[in-house]
């Protein structure tokens, strides 16, 4: 899972905006358009993102289409704190 994570995070132009939907989802489950609203950007770059830690065990859902929640994986809370040392490297 640390290597995903360094991929996910740090190794691609999307990760700054992926860590900003994790430290939303660290609140509470929300659906995409909560999601697009907490960290202000266009519903459509969301879904990618979503999809793109949906497909790497970061996020699962749970819910109907329209209201999906996404909820964080147990394996990832299990490498939280692996998350936050990537991401405080990305904000030097």
């Amino acid at each position: 899972m640390e290597k995903v994570l360094w991929y996910l995070f740090a190794g691609t132009r999307g990760g700054e905006n992926r860590a900003r939907i994790i430290r939303v989802l660290f609140e509470r489950p929300r659906n995409a358009n909560q999601i697009s609203e907490a960290v202000d950007l266009d519903y459509n770059t969301v879904r990618y993102h979503l999809e793109k830690l949906v497909d790497h065990d970061v996020l699962e859902t749970g819910g109907e289409d329209y209201g999906e929640l996404y909820f964080l994986t147990d394996r990832f809370e299990r490498h939280e704190d692996e998350f936050r040392r990537i991401t405080e490297h990305m904000e030097d």
